[in-house]
């Protein structure tokens, strides 16, 4: 089955797929990347406590994402 066009998001996971070192820790780290950036919110949704909660839940759930794709980043080959 052949897609002609895809969402921002899954091309950016593809893309990282793609384009990364053979290594597959390497891969892994790519595509965790590439994930975490997905879930980045560039504001909160509204203006409420939770709204507030929320959007400092999808930066932290990022900020592990990405300490878990720089773990698989650095390791020996």
């Amino acid at each position: 089955m052949l897609m002609t066009k895809l969402s921002s998001p899954a091309q950016a996971i593809l893309d990282a797929y793609q384009f990364a070192p053979i290594d597959d820790h390497l891969t892994a780290a790519a595509v965790l990347r590439a994930v975490a950036y997905q879930l980045q919110l560039d504001k909160p949704l509204g203006d409420t406590d939770a709204d507030a909660g929320v959007f400092a839940a999808h930066h932290a759930i990022k900020a592990h994402i990405l300490a878990v794709a720089d773990e698989l980043g650095q390791l020996d080959d």
